[in-house]
């Protein structure tokens, strides 16, 4: 039987990340602010995790932020990349002597793949995925790891990247090769959640628009934050310079006010794993509430 294509490569993606771990935390704006917009979700959430796991935590800054406002949990912390959880945790021992309440508190964190991940089935109440999904070649088995090993009644809250991220960027590039990551339709995630088994997902999505002085500045800061093309079709040999210099022209047609933008379709999403219908053997679960007497 014939293996699916892969459309992404795990190993560059996992050497742009170790690349990136000594700057990530100076130029991630981005997965900070769509960060701080997740929590500011939490706010309509009725949930008190005692189990907590971060899915591509990164150097763990979201995990900090849930550590404030659920003390009580323990966090987990799972990313592809150990060099930058190494840097995470570098980072994590200098905040602790400045910020009190994280002090006593230590995330467990691990390097794994997100469809294979080392935790026992329902042994999560909250898990939390910033930014991470577009980097996998098929999100379905990472939602299906996720429904495994939520508890019922727990949630997945998560953030990715829609279609319209870095437009400008690709219309750019004339040359046929891919110069951005593929981004996966808001739609196309609400359908997998719902194959997996999760009850009522809830899907929206924003546009962001940040800019940069110049074309040097936009792919520095994707470089430098481990945000640069993972895709199999990239071009893998150097550009040469006249194929550059037309991309970069291309791009500097855009500018207003002297600066360049970048479009970010951010989406995001939500859904509870829901009380079981049937019985391991395939039996219809049935309930009702004593409290409710038939007139």
């Amino acid at each position: 039987m014939k293996a699916p294509a892969q459309f992404v490569d795990q190993r560059q993606v996992r050497r742009n990340f170790a690349r990136a771990a000594s700057t990530y935390d100076q130029v991630s704006v981005l997965q900070r602010e769509v960060g701080s917009r997740m929590l500011e979700r939490l706010d309509y959430v009725r949930i008190e995790p005692q189990r907590v796991l971060d899915l591509g935590c990164g150097t763990g800054a979201s995990l900090t932020s849930l550590q404030e406002r659920y003390p009580k949990a323990t966090l987990l912390g799972v990313d592809l990349s150990d060099p930058m959880l190494r840097a995470g945790q570098a980072q994590r021992s200098r905040l602790r002597w400045l910020l009190p309440f994280l002090r006593g508190q230590r995330p467990l964190l691990l390097a794994a793949d997100a469809s294979a991940l080392p935790f026992s089935s329902q042994s999560i109440d909250l898990l939390w995925s910033n930014l991470m999904l577009h980097w996998l070649d098929d999100p379905l088995p990472a939602f299906g790891e996720v429904y495994r090993l939520l508890k019922h009644d727990g949630l997945l809250m998560f953030s990715t990247l829609g279609p319209d991220t870095l437009k400008e960027l690709r219309a750019s590039f004339a040359d046929g090769y891919l110069h951005t990551q593929r981004f996966t339709d808001m739609h196309d995630y609400g359908d997998m959640l719902v194959a997996c088994g999760f009850a009522d997902p809830v899907m929206d999505a924003e546009v962001l628009t940040m800019t940069y002085a110049s074309f040097d500045d936009l792919l520095s800061d994707l470089r430098r934050s481990g945000s640069a093309c993972a895709m199999r079709a990239r071009r893998h040999g150097l550009m040469g310079r006249s194929a550059w210099v037309e991309a970069r022209a291309a791009y500097e047609q855009l500018a207003r006010a002297g600066r360049l933008p970048a479009t970010i379709e951010v989406v995001y999403g939500h859904a509870w794993k829901g009380q079981p219908k049937k019985t391991a053997d395939g039996r219809a679960i049935v309930r009702f509430d004593p409290k409710q007497r038939s007139r």
